[in-house]
């Protein structure tokens, strides 16, 4: 044991565990506003997303006041295939409640700093024993409340749980600012990309003709998907054809900042790769356009690949295009379960096609602010591995705190 450090059961260390429900109704329950539910989807490692963020109203509430999330509470998924993800909830999104697949885990701040639990239960070793235990179930992953309960930490004193806390917080308080920036640059793109083809605020002045799709600018056009872009499948794969190496396979789930990578080591067609820069659509469940913005991968059959043809269409004017319309999409979706979109659906929607030099003009100003996009994940994928690097060697006490400090001002 490291001199100083303590190791306890977390039971020992909390003063609430425990996880929520559903309101009676389900889905159908939830309302467009008011009180938060938080749900598995919504917890990511070291963020919370509100994407699929659910409320409920006050009498619901009510019902679930024994699951209220307080400030700094730490968040665990603790089923399905998402279990032993590990995050906080943003203060503004407060009041919340968790449904029955979110556990609490509130920290005694005498004994515990809630930050330090985080980071602790999100680093490598600990991150692993609690994949393990969910696997223990007999039907699906799971973490039950006294494995969590019994689940083993070591601290070393407050002091230094808030240092390590405050450094490892740091640089995600960086990565969170390049996220908000991303988000920023993504909703100007979006605004210019409406201003100009749906509101045609630059064009008012000029002449407008019918066209299949609403009245148009003289001289534009309306072309099919499949006139202006070739619409590629991805490859079905079994689960035991992933691997733990080789090439990374792009699910949904990936696309959507969540989900285990897995890998293949097959050597497939060229058209089956996809590079940093690549469009991507997805089309089952889940509909939307994606700009990849990682390593060289293949793409799981949920995935179409689209590649443009350049002399007619801009990569980015077709990923905003796609971006807007994608809800109506569902519209010509297939499927009693989850809706899928087909091929050849998505080759016959139709598309308002500028003049050569209007695009050329809208896809420069749209890839400059995408450039930047890109520049910012790529900064934050630098931050994640020096955080990740930190965060093994601070929790584990292979490094302390105070042979930091020298170079501290390097590492942040």
């Amino acid at each position: 044991m490291i001199d100083g450090w303590k190791t306890y059961k977390l039971k020992e260390l909390s003063s609430k565990i425990g996880s929520g429900a559903t309101p009676r109704g389900g889905n159908e329950a939830y309302k467009s506003e008011g009180i938060s539910l938080i749900r598995s989807q919504n917890i990511l490692d070291f963020i919370f997303s509100t994407n699929g963020l659910a409320f409920i109203d006050e009498d619901q509430a009510a019902k679930l006041n024994n699951v209220e999330v307080q400030s700094r509470d730490v968040l665990l998924n603790i089923t399905g295939d998402s279990v032993a993800r590990v995050c906080q909830v943003p203060d503004e999104l407060l009041p919340a409640r968790v449904n029955q697949h979110v556990a609490i885990i509130r920290a005694n701040q005498k004994l515990l700093n809630p930050d330090f639990l985080k980071y602790t239960l999100l680093s490598p070793n600990k991150k692993e024993y609690l994949l393990i235990l969910a696997s223990a179930g007999a039907t699906r992953n799971a973490i039950t409340k006294s494995m969590i309960e019994d689940f083993e930490i070591s601290i070393p004193p407050i002091p230094q749980q808030t240092a390590i806390a405050s450094i490892l917080s740091a640089l995600d308080d960086k990565i969170e600012l390049n996220l908000q920036q991303n988000k920023t640059l993504e909703e100007m793109a979006m605004a210019l990309y409406n201003h100009w083809f749906v509101d045609f605020g630059p064009f008012k002045e000029g002449e407008f003709v019918e066209s299949e799709l609403g009245r148009i600018p003289e001289g534009w056009e309306v072309k099919t998907f499949g006139e202006i872009c070739t619409v590629i499948n991805g490859r079905a794969y079994k689960n035991d054809e992933f691997l733990d190496s080789g090439t990374p396979i792009i699910r949904i789930q990936n696309l959507n900042g969540g989900g285990k990578t897995v890998y293949s080591d097959l050597n497939l067609d060229a058209n089956k790769y996809v590079i940093s820069g690549d469009l991507l659509y997805a089309w089952s469940a889940t509909f939307g356009p994606y700009i990849w913005d990682g390593p060289l991968s293949i793409y799981h059959y949920h995935i179409w690949k689209i590649v443009v043809d350049n002399s007619i269409m801009g990569k980015y004017y077709l990923y905003h295009h796609l971006l807007r319309v994608s809800d109506q999409m569902k519209e010509h979706g297939t499927g009693s379960i989850f809706t899928h979109l087909t091929k050849a659906s998505m080759e016959s929607q139709k598309i308002i096609i500028p003049k050569n030099e209007t695009l050329d003009s809208i896809e420069a100003k749209l890839s400059l602010l995408h450039e930047k996009i890109l520049l910012n994940k790529d900064e934050i994928e630098i931050l994640k591995q020096k955080r990740d690097s930190l965060l093994a060697k601070l929790i584990s006490g292979e490094i302390l705190v105070k042979d930091l400090k020298n170079n501290l001002k390097e590492v942040l």
